[in-house]
């Protein structure tokens, strides 16, 4: 765009954004699931493209109840995803989504894991303060295990499921 400033920019960026948002505001509510495409990525976020050409966000604490440094750890761009409707802002067009919801409740997520067995797991944070190191066994299911040095985030483990206590909605870990 040859001769276009930053501010004519801004303002057709603005303008898309208003067709768009025209077209689909009748058609998306609340607790609506629909398929995106991870537009980009950002330390705080992912902007999924959703119906009609808008761009909702994506917070990091709304991807998975594990803990994660960057939302690149679960998406790339372009890639295609279901998201939940989390708000809409009808008055500034802004649009919040959430994805841990699509990944099961605590209880669904715990069903495939037993007592007295190895699975794999990885370390999502190591604390000594806390005493603890915090396993993702499943995108939206976490052990801990005591804490021991020499662990650190990212890293891959096995793990012995020690405990399920599906009243707290618990599970205790022991690395092997």
């Amino acid at each position: 765009m040859k001769g276009t400033n930053s501010e004519e920019i801004a303002l057709l960026r603005k303008e898309e954004h208003e067709k768009a948002w025209n077209r689909v505001k009748d058609n998306i509510s609340e607790g609506k699931i629909v398929a995106g495409i991870v537009k980009n990525i950002r330390h705080f976020g992912v902007f999924v493209e959703i119906e009609g050409g808008l761009v909702g966000l994506l917070h990091i604490e709304d991807i998975s109840v594990s803990r994660m440094k960057s939302p690149s750890e679960r998406f790339s761009i372009g890639q295609k995803i279901n998201v939940m409707i989390k708000s809409i802002d009808k008055e500034k067009g802004r649009i919040v989504l959430s994805y841990k919801e699509l990944l099961g409740n605590w209880e669904e997520n715990a069903e495939g894991f037993e007592e007295k067995t190895v699975v794999d797991g990885i370390i999502k944070e190591a604390d000594k303060y806390k005493n603890g190191i915090f396993v993702e066994l499943k995108p939206n299911l976490v052990g801990m295990a005591e804490y021991k040095e020499g662990f650190e985030y990212g890293q891959k483990v096995k793990v012995l499921i020690k405990k399920i206590i599906k009243s707290k909605k618990k599970i205790k870990v022991i690395i092997v």
